[in-house]
């Protein structure tokens, strides 16, 4: 994609490793968006991981969910790159627990780093994209966000409301050359969910209907795909991979 440059939130951790690595195949320039509680060693090794594999892959730091650090990360990227053509909106968290027994904190730290981030990162992006009359937002949601799930109001409010973001700022951006999508994951291999065992994977595979868990790959390959020239047009559309575990 020449020139072009795409900014992953959330782009160290597994399923953001992934889309950063499939972005520099295509072709853009990368920059990996870290918080990880500030720990900038951590995301200098993984920079380095990345570069020992073959990947050339920048790391910005800024906190999604507060505003004036999310500015101070684009603004750092706008800098040293000169555009962010693809905005990927992966970052988020979980806090879960019953609603009855949910507090406002995490209801709080969930709307704020899953939702509020699209929020302040987008607007801070999208400009810049209009004055090019090109660009791709891509906001990572959750199959849980369509289907709902025990203990995750929080989770599930927070990644539903990125699809009501999407369809309405798509609307807005689409005739001058701008896209907005959502992916929605269902149950993805990475290595903090490999984590949790085997039996327990097991059982989360046989409730989806292609009997596994996706690949974080898999996730990656439809990112780029929405990043390209030739998805130009797709937009307000939200894309399950989830391996049929929820279809309608």
């Amino acid at each position: 994609m020449g020139n072009k440059v795409a900014l992953v939130t959330g782009g160290t951790g597994g399923i953001g490793s992934a889309i950063c690595r499939e972005l520099a195949n295509q072709g853009f320039t990368v920059v990996a968006g870290y918080n990880s509680g500030g720990n900038h060693e951590k995301a200098q090794k993984w920079k380095a991981e990345q570069a020992k594999e073959g990947f050339d892959i920048d790391v910005a730091y800024g906190d999604v969910s507060d505003a004036d650090s999310a500015e101070a990360c684009v603004n750092g990227v706008l800098e040293k790159h000169g555009s962010i053509d693809v905005l990927v909106n992966n970052a988020g968290i979980t806090r879960d627990s019953t609603f009855r027994k949910m507090t406002l904190e995490q209801w709080d730290e969930v709307m704020n780093a899953n939702l509020r981030s699209v929020f302040n990162m987008t607007r801070l992006c999208i400009n810049p994209m209009l004055e090019s009359k090109w660009g791709r937002v891509i906001n990572i949601s959750s199959v849980n966000g369509q289907k709902g799930q025990f203990g995750q109001t929080n989770y599930a409010a927070a990644k539903a409301g990125m699809h009501g973001f999407t369809k309405s700022l798509a609307q807005e951006v689409a005739a001058k050359g701008i896209t907005v999508n959502t992916v929605s994951p269902g149950y993805v291999l990475t290595s903090m969910v490999a984590a949790i065992g085997d039996e327990i994977l097991e059982k989360i595979a046989s409730t989806i209907p292609v009997g596994r868990l996706g690949a974080p790959e898999e996730i990656a390959h439809a990112v780029a795909y929405l990043s390209s020239e030739p998805a130009a047009f797709i937009t307000g559309s939200n894309l399950a991979i989830n391996g049929g575990q929820h279809m309608f």
